[in-house]
């Protein structure tokens, strides 16, 4: 459900309009925490009128050489998501700095969009079993008696805490203290 209805969007923006108070002071008359959204909504009401107020409903695929002339296009004019999303008839400009995130990361490939949500494989389970069968029996066994000593430690450094945790606090306080004493005459 969206945050805001159309309607109310619709309303402020021709409240604003009329000239008879800014963002800021509407932002506050009706409870909206940041005038932003309303500076947004102006300036989709400007460009697209009320359909650019309107929650997009239909998921719409953009081609990946779209998003790179988007992209480019905000690059060399240094225009903002808002103003780039307006020279390209787009209605969300939270979609165009996704894309400029995923590009960051991933590069074109990022770009590149599966429909729908990514199935949930079995991958993670399987390289985990297939890393133990290749341990041979001896190095099995050597890391469950690891995990069972780093147990063993955590439950007695439990044990301990919970009889006096006043002394078991007091311990590591003057551990850390002489560490930073270590570091400083480094």
């Amino acid at each position: 459900m969206a945050k805001y209805s159309q309607g109310f969007k619709l309303k402020i923006v021709q409240e604003y309009l009329k000239g008879h108070l800014g963002y800021l002071l509407l932002a506050q008359k009706h409870g909206i925490p940041s005038s932003t959204p309303i500076k947004h909504w102006v300036r989709a009401y400007k460009a697209f009128g009320e359909e650019g107020l309107q929650r997009k409903t239909k998921h719409e695929e953009y081609p990946v050489q779209f998003k790179l002339d988007v992209l480019n296009f905000m690059k060399q004019t240094g225009a903002s998501y808002q103003d780039t999303a307006i020279r390209f008839n787009m209605n969300h400009p939270s979609l165009i700095a996704t894309w400029c995130s995923k590009f960051l990361k991933e590069g074109i490939e990022g770009l590149k969009h599966a429909k729908g949500r990514p199935s949930m494989s079995k991958k993670t389970k399987d390289t985990a079993i297939k890393v133990e069968k290749t341990m041979s029996r001896e190095e099995q066994l050597e890391r469950e008696n690891e995990l069972l000593r780093l147990e063993v430690a955590y439950l007695k450094k439990l044990k301990a805490f919970r009889e006096n945790p006043d002394a078991f606090l007091e311990k590591h306080k003057q551990r850390s203290l002489l560490n930073l004493k270590k570091k400083d005459s480094d």
